[in-house]
């Protein structure tokens, strides 16, 4: 796809308003008399979503949610600045917009952004396993993963990078807190020096495994696709973690979102015959995005396989230690202590790749640093993969 779009990159519109984040009625108010200024206040209507962990969004219209012009005012989260860079967002945000890939953003204030309204509903659980709808999702991504960088020079996968920046913060976070907040907070969750071992592990082995670095959203839970049944479409929203990075991370923590976010439930993860399925149609539109032969061959969708199985481990190793953090500094009311479910998510892949390893090993597994190491030496350098 051509990268030289026009408006990628621009400067954009800001206004020097804060809003409250617990009144922000007000704020908003006075934001929107600048950016829609035919709207009478009287007749502006606004819709709080619950559906976002870290930030409040809030949609903002006269009429119908569903009517072009709806304007949603995202306020970012508490400490969020730490690990989100927010000038690099409102670049991912330019750049799939001028791919028609994602809505318009409209501008920035001091505490966070304003953007399109991407008419749909938001994707359940359910609908994601649909084969109509789970298709579209891979062909849109194809699609992200096929954009260029700017500059037209290879850009680097920016997973490691980010990771040993969450695992600084989250040691931090760890020696700056009382020792009995430490244990009562972080039952079950590794040391630091057994999740920086873990990391170079993961760094080691996966460095050297074959996955392009494309564009990628890198954070695609249900929430994040808006399905529009009437057209017949997908589209992607909340690039706070959109960058290049490796494909097969894209895809894998993707897979990993299967198992839910409210209820966890690990057997969930996508069978062999459904990550065929999908791989096949991601495949198709990647290499047609690309413009290359569309023929997908069954060894490109096993190898494809396989590397998303080995990079879902980075992904919840990844989401982990961004549990810890959130934990630590978000204001949102919701459950960060879960993040011992993405420690233990990680014995549950490894299961699925080693089919003789125990469950009544867990415990060890989550315990012995030497012998959750070896385990995951075992799992990465493993070829033969195959789905339970």
């Amino acid at each position: 796809m051509d990268s030289g779009l026009a408006d990628a990159g621009k400067q954009l519109y800001h206004v020097e308003v804060h809003i409250d984040e617990h009144q922000p009625s007000r704020g908003i108010l006075d934001l929107l008399s600048r950016l829609r200024p035919q709207w009478k206040a009287q007749d502006i209507q606004m819709k709080t979503f619950t559906d976002g962990i870290t930030n409040q969004l809030i949609g903002c219209y006269v009429g119908s949610l569903q009517e072009p012009g709806c304007v949603l005012v995202r306020l970012y989260g508490k400490m969020t600045e730490l690990y989100v860079n927010r000038d690099h967002e409102v670049e991912m945000f330019q750049i799939l917009h001028a791919h028609r890939c994602g809505p318009e953003i409209y501008c920035s204030f001091q505490n966070g952004i304003c953007y399109e309204f991407v008419r749909g509903t938001v994707l359940d659980d359910k609908l994601l396993r649909q084969p109509s709808i789970y298709r579209l999702i891979a062909a849109e991504m194809g699609k992200i993963h096929s954009i260029q960088p700017k500059s037209g020079l290879p850009a680097e996968p920016v997973l490691w990078t980010k990771m040993s920046n969450f695992l600084k913060l989250v040691q931090s976070s760890v020696s700056s807190s009382p020792a009995e907040q430490c244990s009562a907070d972080l039952q079950e969750v590794p040391s630091s020096e057994t999740l920086s071992l873990e990391m170079e592990l993961l760094k080691r082995h996966l460095s050297q495994i074959d996955s392009p670095t494309v564009l990628c959203h890198n954070d695609l839970l249900t929430k994040n696709i808006i399905y529009n049944q009437k057209e017949g479409m997908v589209k992607f929203i909340d690039y706070e973690y959109a960058d290049y990075n490796y494909q097969a991370f894209d895809i894998g923590n993707h897979f990993n979102e299967f198992a839910g976010v409210n209820d966890v439930n690990y057997s969930l993860y996508p069978s062999w015959e459904l990550q065929k399925d999908w791989l096949t149609a991601y495949l198709e539109s990647y290499k047609h995005s690309t413009g290359r032969e569309v023929t997908v061959t069954e060894a490109e969708v096993t190898q494809l396989y396989i590397q998303v199985c080995k990079f879902s481990l980075a992904s919840n190793f990844f989401w982990g230690l961004w549990a810890i953090l959130q934990s630590r500094y978000s204001s949102i009311d919701f459950d960060f202590q879960r993040f011992n479910y993405y420690f233990t998510a990680v014995f549950s892949t490894l299961n699925i790749i080693i089919h003789h390893f125990k469950y009544s090993e867990k415990e060890k597994y989550l315990q012995d640093t030497e012998f959750r190491l070896s385990i995951l030496v075992q799992c990465l350098d493993k070829q033969d993969l195959h789905y339970n």
